[in-house]
């Protein structure tokens, strides 16, 4: 099972979507369906099936020991990874919930780590990714995009993590939730 730990921008695809025509026609751009869209706390790549039940024991104790309650958080603005000249991710940012964001992944990598997964291969900074650029073809349109535009997309109240499966297909990932995780 290829899993990941997620706060899911659940409400706000139509949002998302009209953030995503700014850059929508540019060549080499490849749009995250807005109803996918959410903050990964942590990939854990492929997963036995066997590990899961001792997975969601150890985020559970996780997310606990965190200290996050339900939180507001707010989406808005738009940058790249790893940077505006050299762009494959583009993504709307956290403008408030950022802390909580961080201390549920500091949480969850310290857990996820001991049981043996790969620590991240670099700071986690909360962002929600609404494309990925597989050339180079559209990259001034999306730079103008960066420089112009500062979109807001809204609110959530976040009062779960998810920890969902990624079924890779040619119309894209198709995503299951395996289990939630009340804050």
């Amino acid at each position: 099972m290829r899993l990941f730990v997620s706060v899911d921008l659940d409400g706000l695809a139509a949002e998302i979507a009209a953030v995503q025509e700014a850059v929508a026609d540019a060549s080499g751009v490849r749009l995250t369906d807005p109803e996918n869209v959410h903050v990964t706390l942590k990939f854990l790549g492929e997963v036995e099936e066997e590990r899961v039940p001792a997975l969601t024991t150890e985020l559970a104790a996780a997310i606990d020991e965190s200290g996050v309650g339900p939180f507001v958080a707010a989406f808005g603005g738009l940058g790249a990874f790893p940077s505006e000249e050299y762009i494959r991710v583009l993504w709307v940012g956290v403008h408030e919930g950022g802390d909580e964001l961080a201390r549920l992944h500091e949480a969850i990598e310290d857990r996820t780590v001991e049981m043996g997964f790969d620590p991240a291969d670099h700071e986690f900074t909360p962002h929600a990714t609404i494309a990925r650029m597989d050339h180079a073809g559209g990259k001034e349109r999306v730079q103008r995009a960066l420089r112009e535009t500062d979109p807001t997309v809204g609110t959530l109240d976040v009062r779960e993590v998810r920890l969902t499966e990624s079924v890779l297909n040619d119309d894209g990932p198709e995503y299951t939730t395996v289990e939630r995780f009340e804050l």
